[in-house]
């Protein structure tokens, strides 16, 4: 009996000692759940909290760059955060997310780092409202974060391209020998390319557009027809009359041996400034030509008519709008002018800048002075000028030249600059440089070398360029393509509606649009057929009029850029060669030449921190 009582009590001791680890194991597992409970909830909150600061600072970001984007100054955006501090937030928002949370953001700090570039610190607070009455009390969970953006005027994107149009991309009757483009094409709309297919060695993009009267969906028609690179560089090495204004003017073709191989730092140096016809992704960016639009980006190949185009997907992702520049506030432009230094002293190959230290200037020869003239005051001229140039006296520009009127030229320039004018750009006659760019050699610096000195001229209007004599234009050619329906109006980024260019209508100078201010009979006396244009042309309008009136065909070096395009082209063949020393070299790295052409606004998130998180008691 008493060994079944020693073993009973040896089990209840036992049973005992279980039910304790039990308990203790149940009290640890309670406390555990517990904690991570706590923990899960905190990570929760926490998360809540965070998203309630990213609407904060996308309220701040949204109020700043809206009336940025839509001006394309710094007038108001500098009004907005002017003062900023911790103590002071500038462009204050607060709002809330029902059921979630409040938020207040404001910008706490604001450098002026040049003329294009502001870089602002954004604080944003997003608190838990656990009692729901609008206002962050005390032990409410909070978060805080700073997030610094850079706002810049940059460089534009739509000088990448030796044709880029605002709204709708049109070649019309071209066959593969009449019109040959020797560049990049893009639209912010659908690109067509119809009753024939013209030669297009380079990239062609459209994108999607819901701010057009109709909405673009973003899509290139068919592909025209593009050399293979061992065509190209045939072609481009051809002797040809006019081999010095056509084939030696074209972008390289890749060469290994010059630019280095694919993947390699050299070639990424090199790749956009070449022509490579095989459209590849090497170190995640595209290179080579390629078909892009609302589909996505493609390499194709179609070698002639008869050849069905052969596309392979690069990336699936749609082309998206490419920022235009804006010239509306001339004011800004006779400032750029008047402030205007050239502060490169030397070129890159060592030889001293003959212009070191000088503003801006235009000068023409004046035959009864015998003598050249200055035409610029502080690199500005109050109304209209006419420009005309000679092999022997050529209009001589540099730097930014501003026109509150017109500009009517032709002839040959010499310098490198850009005239700006508060209404229209007349070209009358052919543009040559004088000293032309030479793109060809076999050792890329000293070809980039030379050309550094070669002459540019940019021609940037307010209203539109228009080429030709306008005393000849009909309602059939080319105002047909310079009136409603074929311009396009638009809506802008505060939804507020821009009617499309209408030619016909007469402005506030009592002359319709497309015609000068100078009048109809000097127009027509200088007149001539615009069989060649040396110059980037940027225009707010339409970019139109006749060229090749006189036979021959025309040939453009450089680029066209506008809202609407309307040329009209009466003799061929047409060539377009891209002009590739206006392009950014890098993200770090100017053109090749800087003409201080038009720039697009640009928002960049470079920074965030988290200042903490904090819930008081917990």
């Amino acid at each position: 009996m008493r060994r079944f009582h020693l073993k009973k009590g040896s089990a209840l001791l036992t049973s005992f000692v279980i039910l304790s680890l039990i308990a203790v194991a149940s009290v640890t597992y309670v406390n555990s759940a517990t904690s991570v409970i706590r923990i899960s909830n905190r990570q929760s909150i926490d998360v809540k909290a965070t998203h309630l600061c990213e609407a904060g600072v996308q309220a701040v970001l949204r109020s700043l760059w809206r009336p940025f984007k839509s001006t394309q100054t710094f007038t108001a955006f500098d009004s907005s955060v002017s003062g900023a501090s911790t103590g002071n937030p500038a462009a204050a928002s607060s709002g809330a997310i029902t059921g979630v949370g409040g938020y207040a953001a404001g910008v706490i700090s604001v450098q002026t780092i040049d003329t294009y570039t502001r870089i602002i610190t954004i604080r944003s607070v997003g608190w838990i409202d656990s009692n729901r009455d609008g206002a962050l009390q005390s032990g409410e969970p909070q978060k805080v974060v700073d997030v610094i953006a850079t706002f810049q005027l940059a460089r534009s994107q739509v000088f990448d391209y030796a044709y880029f149009v605002n709204n709708y991309g049109w070649m019309d009757g071209f066959g593969v020998n009449d019109l040959v483009v020797n560049g990049d094409m893009r639209a912010n709309g659908n690109f067509n390319f119809t009753n024939g297919s013209p030669t297009v060695n380079g990239s062609v993009y459209a994108c999607s557009n819901d701010k057009l009267a109709t909405p673009a969906a973003g899509i290139i028609n068919t592909a025209p027809v593009k050399w293979s690179l061992s065509t190209y560089s045939t072609n481009s090495s051809a002797n040809s009359a006019n081999k010095a204004d056509n084939e030696l003017r074209w972008r390289q073709a890749y060469d290994s041996t010059i630019f280095g191989a694919k993947g390699t730092t050299s070639y990424d140096k090199w790749r956009d400034l070449v022509f490579e016809s095989d459209g590849v992704v090497l170190n995640n960016h595209i290179s080579g030509a390629v078909f892009a639009d609302a589909n996505g980006s493609r390499g194709w190949q179609r070698t002639s008519t008869s050849v069905t185009p052969n596309y392979a997907t690069l990336d699936a992702n749609p082309t998206r709008e490419v920022i235009m520049p804006d010239l509306s506030d001339i004011s800004y432009y006779q400032g750029l002018s008047a402030s205007y230094v050239d502060t490169k002293a030397n070129y890159s190959d060592g030889t001293a800048n003959p212009n070191y230290g000088r503003g801006a200037y235009m000068q023409v020869w004046n035959s009864s002075m015998n003598a050249y003239q200055t035409v610029t005051t502080n690199g500005q001229i109050t109304g209209s000028v006419t420009a005309v140039g000679t092999d022997a006296h050529p209009i001589i520009v540099h730097g930014p030249i501003t026109v509150t009127q017109d500009c009517v030229i032709k002839g040959t320039v010499k310098g490198q600059g850009t005239v700006y004018t508060g209404r229209n750009v007349h070209v009358v006659g052919s543009i040559k440089y004088q000293t032309k760019p030479v793109f060809k050699g076999t050792n890329a610096t000293a070809v980039d070398q030379a050309n550094e000195k070669a002459d540019m001229l940019g021609l940037a209007a307010r209203a539109s360029i228009i080429l030709g004599d306008t005393t000849t234009f009909t309602n059939t050619t080319p105002l047909q393509y310079m009136t409603p329906p074929f311009t396009k109006g638009r809506y802008d980024e505060n939804g507020n509606w821009i009617a499309p260019y209408n030619a016909k209508e007469v402005d506030s100078t009592g002359r319709m649009r497309y015609q000068s201010v100078i009048s109809d009979s000097t127009l027509h006396s200088i007149a001539e057929g615009v069989n060649q244009v040396d110059a980037v042309m940027y225009t707010n309008f339409v970019g139109g009029g006749d060229v090749a009136a006189s036979g021959s065909g025309v040939i453009f070096n450089g680029s066209i850029i506008c809202k609407d395009e309307a040329m009209v082209c009466l003799s061929l063949p047409m060539r377009m060669n891209y002009d590739s020393r206006i392009r950014e070299r890098s993200i770090t790295q100017q053109p090749l030449i800087d003409i201080m052409l038009p720039r697009s606004p640009v928002m960049l998130r470079s920074a965030w921190q988290n200042r903490g998180f904090t819930w008081t008691g917990q």
